[in-house]
């Protein structure tokens, strides 16, 4: 993804910014990041693949600037992070929705498309990049698989969306690993015409 917005952004030399954000072997990792091109490089990294559906494409790379301005106003990341989980939630209505409707007139909520993409649509974690990248667990995934306790309750994808978008009053740093973790799901549930696209165009390569 570009940012043309960021091409005179400043160095942060003498104030780098430190921000949680995996590493090989360490989903925990903290980095602190001078350059802002280290930072964008970061969330670009994130880029969706283009065969998925474009009104998703577009709000994941809504959050994905909002992450970028987190170079700027530190704040911003954490409404990246919501922005985020919204487009993760548009994408799994328009895969799910139906399904998880039924008969009913309500719209289904995040925490039924979510737990139809584990039980129905057979999501392993170990089937998720970035696990397999950084190793272990990234925290927002701790209980997908149904450890239940209090404690961990707060650090589910669900109980994250629900305190970002009602105003968690305590709020705290951004979740490492969070964007590439929607990233993964957003593409998991559209790997058929990602792997569609792919045989039908072998040379074209991820957000090209």
């Amino acid at each position: 993804m570009d940012f043309p917005f960021a091409a005179d952004w400043p160095a942060r030399s003498s104030n780098p910014l430190t921000v949680p954000w995996p590493g090989q072997g360490n989903p925990a990792a903290i980095r602190e990041l001078s350059s802002p091109s280290e930072w964008l490089s970061l969330i670009s990294s994130c880029d969706l693949h283009p065969a998925v559906p474009s009104t998703v494409l577009a709000k994941f790379a809504r959050a994905q600037k909002l992450y970028a301005l987190g170079w700027l106003e530190f704040d911003a990341i954490k409404a990246g992070e919501l922005a985020a989980i919204i487009a993760l939630e548009l994408a799994m209505m328009d895969r799910y929705g139906r399904a998880v409707k039924g008969k009913s007139t309500r719209e289904p909520t995040f925490d039924p498309l979510l737990k139809h993409m584990i039980k129905v649509d057979g999501l392993e974690v170990s089937a998720l990049p970035s696990i397999r990248r950084y190793g272990g667990r990234s925290i927002p995934l701790v209980t997908i698989h149904g450890v239940d306790t209090a404690e961990l309750r707060q650090t589910t994808l669900v109980s994250i969306r629900n305190n970002l978008a009602h105003g968690d009053p305590f709020d705290g740093l951004p979740w490492g690993g969070l964007l590439e973790l929607v990233q993964d799901l957003i593409e998991y549930a559209y790997r058929d015409l990602i792997a569609d696209a792919t045989e039908t165009h072998p040379a074209g390569t991820k957000g090209s």
